[in-house]
């Protein structure tokens, strides 16, 4: 009875062993739960944008504003009887200064 005992003793002794000091117990565990939380975090942002891109997609199939307005910045469309103006800044001088105009006498 007392090898029993013996026996049982050192199997524990090895099992807690393994579980506290080797490769594969407590250290890879705190690690794998790191992994975990990390791509939880990842899952959350790409499942943000997935929900965006789906009520984009929902917009362009069922109204007309979005549709109008990716006409209108992304391929520069005007609607019929619309005037187009473009305003384009005057260039400055090299020194980067304002121009201004001097007086004549």
């Amino acid at each position: 009875m007392k090898w029993l005992a013996g026996a049982l003793i050192v199997v524990t002794v090895l099992l807690q062993y393994r579980l506290w000091v080797s490769p594969d117990g407590i250290r890879e565990m705190g690690r794998l739960e790191a992994g975990v939380a990390a791509q939880r975090g990842e899952n959350a942002v790409l499942a943000a944008r997935n929900a965006r891109l789906a009520a984009e997609v929902r917009d362009l199939k069922q109204g007309l504003t979005a549709l109008e307005e990716r006409a209108r910045s992304e391929l520069g469309m005007v609607a019929p009887r619309e005037s187009f103006y473009q305003v384009v800044p005057r260039p400055s001088s090299a020194t980067g200064e304002p121009r201004t105009r001097t007086a004549q006498r």
